[in-house]
């Protein structure tokens, strides 16, 4: 029996980072989240802090009754999920279900699976930040509150079947808003001038009037006034030019590019 144990999130992984790790290391999963809030609306206190209450998946309860077995035998439990909120809740509610105790387990995050970032964890655990498991906490507690006031009110309002959530109601509040502006817009018309000047030897330079006329006998007086006017160009100014193609995409920048 291996005398350490290392929890990752996804079964993919845990071969792969056994192999890295050696014959002392045993690599099993949690397969994601392992508890949750329960259904209805019981599960947050709203009279004392918001304090959730939870309790573990009924799909991993069979999961949950093997890491316990496997926790017994090992003396360092590592906690590899992810790097993220997700994941340090993750770890969090495994230490609570599992019931490990702070003096042998340790929490590990690597953002690639490699030889060198699996050991490089390994080398330098940390505590399990409560910080970005209390912001996990929040969302998942708003999800459950808001889901639960608004969706009700949906289903009478408009049509059954209708979910309201954390984002999208703020999200279609914004859109309405926005809308709303749009609506209330009212055009104005403007006037610009634009000139082309006879250079010679069949040259042509194109201006444009940085000032726009509110009304067109606004427009059509200036050009009156610049019937008899000379005109200089006062200075030319070369420089070279570069232009770089576009980097690739992200997925923020292509999601952008799409909606356009």
């Amino acid at each position: 029996m291996a005398k350490n144990l290392v929890i990752v999130e996804s079964p993919a992984k845990a071969k792969t980072i056994e192999g890295y790790l050696g014959k002392d290391y045993k690599v099993t999963s949690s397969y994601g989240h392992v508890r949750d809030l329960p259904k209805g609306d019981k599960a947050i206190d709203k009279e004392n802090g918001f304090k959730p209450t939870y309790e573990i998946s009924a799909d991993k309860k069979a999961v949950i009754k093997e890491l316990k077995k496997l926790t017994k035998d090992a003396e360092t439990i590592y906690l590899a999920s992810d790097d993220d909120r997700e994941g340090e809740a993750i770890s969090w509610h495994l230490k609570e279900a599992l019931d490990l105790d702070d003096a042998r387990t340790r929490r590990i995050v690597f953002r690639e699976i490699t030889k060198n970032a699996i050991q490089n964890a390994i080398e330098n655990p940390r505590g399990i930040d409560i910080d970005l498991v209390n912001a996990q906490q929040a969302r998942r507690v708003l999800d459950r509150l808001v889901g639960f006031e608004l969706s009700p009110i949906l289903w009478k309002k408009i049509k059954t079947g209708l979910s309201a959530g954390r984002v999208q109601s703020v999200a279609v509040r914004l859109v309405v808003e926005r809308e709303r502006e749009i609506e209330k817009f009212e055009p104005k018309s403007s006037f610009k001038i634009t000139a082309i000047f006879d250079l010679g030897n069949k040259k042509e330079l194109s201006a444009e009037l940085p000032k726009k006329f509110e009304t067109e006998e606004e427009a059509l007086d200036f050009l009156e006034a610049c019937k008899s006017a000379e005109f200089s160009i006062d200075d030319l100014q070369k420089k070279p030019g570069k232009k770089s193609p576009a980097p690739p995409f992200t997925t923020s920048s292509l999601q952008l590019e799409a909606s356009r």
